[in-house]
């Protein structure tokens, strides 16, 4: 499994959330709790993807372990 791919890719995906959230809280034309139910989502996607990348290191490192014995 090639994990270096897959932060890389993760790291792009991470860069277009942030991108997202800026654009939320530079827009003016909306208050407080309309901003805030933009960046919810972005933040709980983002927060998903670093859980599953945690994972799939896991898996990555156990199983290169388990070749080891």
């Amino acid at each position: 499994m090639d994990i270096v791919f897959i932060e890389k890719k993760l790291q792009e995906i991470y860069q277009e959330l942030e991108k997202e959230v800026m654009e939320a809280l530079m827009d003016e034309s909306l208050d407080k709790k309309q901003t805030n139910l933009r960046i919810k989502p972005l933040k709980s996607t983002k927060k998903i993807l670093e859980n599953a990348l945690q994972s799939i290191q896991m898996v990555d490192r156990l199983s290169k372990e388990e070749q080891e014995s």
